[in-house]
């Protein structure tokens, strides 16, 4: 139980400062253009916890966990982001006007990168837990 609070700790905290780097500095000027007035002023801050709880839950229990090495949390990692992120943009882009190719592709890869790096992250903190 210990090992998994830690897993679940380590991964929250990578996945959140990752996140916040990539929407809130590197992005944001990006995800306004391509966008526009779907965006809101300011976010929700209650359905974004609720969603990074439940992600990061995901992540530690179908990867962090179960994976016997790092390498295999930074794989399994990258394949759960592009499946969810996945899910999310080919969702947006088959159904939302305005969402693009570009904007689909662009949010895989970064599901796929943050997930992989938060998993690995989230993994080796559990390894450290005694």
């Amino acid at each position: 139980m210990k090992k998994a609070l830690f897993a679940y700790a380590g991964t929250l905290l990578a996945f959140l400062v990752l996140d916040g780097l990539w929407l809130g500095v590197l992005m944001a000027p990006t995800y306004r253009a391509l966008l526009g007035s779907l965006m809101l002023d300011q976010p929700l801050l209650a359905p974004a916890a609720v969603f990074y709880l439940l992600y990061v839950f995901g992540c530690v229990v179908f990867v962090v966990l179960p994976a016997l090495s790092w390498r295999r949390a930074a794989w399994l990692g990258a394949l759960l982001g592009l499946v969810a992120y996945g899910t999310y943009d080919l969702s947006n882009w088959a159904t939302l006007k305005g969402w693009s190719a570009e904007l689909a592709v662009m949010d895989m890869v970064w599901g796929m990168f943050a997930t992989s790096v938060a998993c690995t992250v989230g993994h080796w903190v559990m390894r450290r837990v005694r």
